[in-house]
């Protein structure tokens, strides 16, 4: 089932996600539909606190960054309860959106390698390196279950120039090829 996504200004989304048991009600339910709700919105991840739930979930399919990188081929992963136990490197940027903040893109500054550990979607405790583009789409969904925004890590006065088109997005007044749920709508 694809489920509506949440729009910038909805509170879900600033909010710290709760870490999860493997007896989370619909578990398996809820990653089927947000893999659905992902593929269907054109994203190359996506979080719970998207789909309205403040849990530490989220997912990852880099394969579209395959031509950049080619061992992201197949790279398709659920992150359930993760933290990132060290980010290396000299930071870079990289222009990023996000399907909660439609029609803006802005460049963030990352550091191009991070340690993670986390649980599949089989409970099966991981500790993983990731650098590059792979470590870049982690950090963004991560930052999701963490109540960040790309839009948290611009410059103040690039989102203040971005101020009237974040509050029409929470509005909706946006045009979306997706479902979306706006909270000042």
């Amino acid at each position: 089932m694809i489920l509506p996504i949440v729009a910038y200004g909805d509170p879900v989304l600033k909010r710290e996600g709760e870490e999860i048991d493997k007896d989370y009600p619909f578990l398996g339910e809820l990653i089927e539909n947000m893999w659905e709700t992902m593929y269907k919105a054109e994203g190359v991840g996506l979080a719970a606190p998207q789909v309205g739930k403040s849990i530490r979930l989220f997912m990852v399919d880099a394969s579209p960054f395959e031509e950049e990188d080619p061992e992201l081929k197949d790279f398709k992963k659920v992150f359930i309860n993760p933290i990132i136990l060290e980010e290396e490197g000299k930071e870079w940027s990289f222009n990023e959106g996000c399907l909660s903040i439609p029609a803006i893109r802005e460049d963030v500054n990352r550091k191009p390698k991070i340690t993670i550990e986390y649980y599949d979607e089989n409970w099966e405790l991981k500790e993983e390196i990731y650098e590059g583009m792979a470590a870049r789409v982690i950090q963004h969904e991560y930052d999701h279950v963490e109540g960040i925004l790309f839009t948290d890590k611009i410059k103040p006065l690039r989102k203040r120039l971005l101020a009237t088109k974040l509050n029409n997005i929470s509005k909706g007044n946006v045009k979306v090829p997706y479902r979306m749920k706006f909270p000042k709508k």
